[in-house]
């Protein structure tokens, strides 16, 4: 059974290393795909949280899908859209280009927050009910 309070502990975590991650201390060679993947990791653990009783099978699956269609959607490029994207918010939400290397790390990101709740999150919340 999840904890809400544990799923929004980890998507403030991950926010907050997400914005980390758009900052010189990451190497270059994953500075292109580690905000991306943590955005879908924030994604999860939002699911987890706002659907407590989702399979973690189907908060990936859900997670990855709505990662998917952000990332689609930004081959809209309509003025009032962009408008909205030229803001920190926007930027931060929809992105700003459609790149096929995203669609991976959001992969990444959703089999990372399965992995991350089902093996580490569960195992943790077993052991201090005990």
């Amino acid at each position: 059974m999840r904890n809400r309070l544990v799923n929004l502990l980890l998507t403030l975590l991950t926010i907050a290393a997400g914005l980390f991650s758009r900052t010189s201390y990451v190497p270059d060679i994953i500075y292109p795909y580690l905000g991306d993947a943590l955005y879908a990791l924030m994604i999860y653990f939002l699911l987890a949280f706002l659907f407590p009783k989702l399979s973690f099978m189907r908060t990936m699956l859900i997670c990855i899908g709505i990662c998917f269609t952000i990332e689609i959607c930004q081959l809209y490029q309509a003025d009032w859209i962009q408008r909205i994207r030229a803001t920190l918010p926007g930027r931060l939400i929809l992105g700003q280009g459609f790149l096929y290397s995203d669609l991976v790390a959001y992969i990444g990101g959703g089999i990372a927050g399965y992995f991350l709740e089902t093996r580490l999150i569960s195992r943790l919340m077993n052991t201090f009910k005990n």
